[in-house]
């Protein structure tokens, strides 16, 4: 039976990670230092809302450094469960993570700017625990790595989840608007949205519980069939 996994990105003070836990999201995003994009508070504040979360919700925490011995530092700061990692790193920076935090779920984002996103998949498949599909832009002088708003190519995303057989989040310009056709055209395990379920750069209770109730909807349609 299908359900997917909705989490929210961009939570910022302990107060918004209860707004979304009271809708009943699987897990919510924190986000580290990044070049751009919005929900920066870095890896102390990241630590004191985790600390907060009541036992079973995944925390992720997004991550920009390239290098794993900088990331295996970060998290050892804040304790999520799962580290995103934003860029298309060099897969050998994986093993300081393996080795050093066994227990810390690895999410790899893709940034779909066209097909040759489907040939990360063999990059990524033997030392990630799951891929998150985003909008971001890895080329130029001004990379940017999520919190874009913009929708990618869905139809690269549906071969994505149907070439591997790791957990795949679809993430990019999201919202209730859109996330029914989302799930049903691309079937994820997950979806992730931040901006999406904002007014004025707050958590808004309206949106995010229309969003679950898209989500779920999109779950009903499926199981049906």
């Amino acid at each position: 039976m299908k359900k997917t996994q909705i989490k929210i990105c961009c939570i910022a003070t302990e107060e918004e990670a209860q707004i979304a836990l009271d809708q009943g999201v699987n897990a919510v995003g924190l986000v580290g230092k990044m070049p751009s994009g919005p929900g920066v508070i870095g890896s102390d504040r990241a630590s004191s809302i985790i600390a907060a979360l009541p036992d079973g919700v995944d925390s992720f925490f997004l991550t920009s450094h390239d290098l794993g011995s900088e990331i295996v530092k970060e998290l050892g700061v804040c304790r999520a469960s799962t580290v995103q990692i934003v860029r298309h790193i060099d897969p050998v920076e994986y093993s300081p993570i393996i080795e050093n935090l066994p227990n810390l779920r690895r999410v790899q984002v893709i940034h779909v700017e066209n097909d040759s996103a489907l040939a990360l998949i063999e990059r990524y498949n033997e030392v990630a625990d799951a891929f998150l599909l985003d909008s971001g832009k890895t080329m130029g002088a001004n990379p940017q790595f999520g919190g874009t708003g913009k929708v990618h190519d869905w139809s690269i995303s549906k071969q994505f989840v149907q070439s591997t057989d790791l957990p795949v989040y679809l993430a990019g310009g999201l919202s209730s608007e859109n996330v029914f056709r989302a799930v049903t055209e691309v079937r994820p395990a997950g979806v992730d949205v931040c901006s999406g379920v904002r007014s004025n750069d707050t958590l808004d209770v309206e949106k995010l519980q229309a969003f679950v109730q898209e989500v779920q909807r999109a779950d009903d349609s499926i199981n049906q069939q």
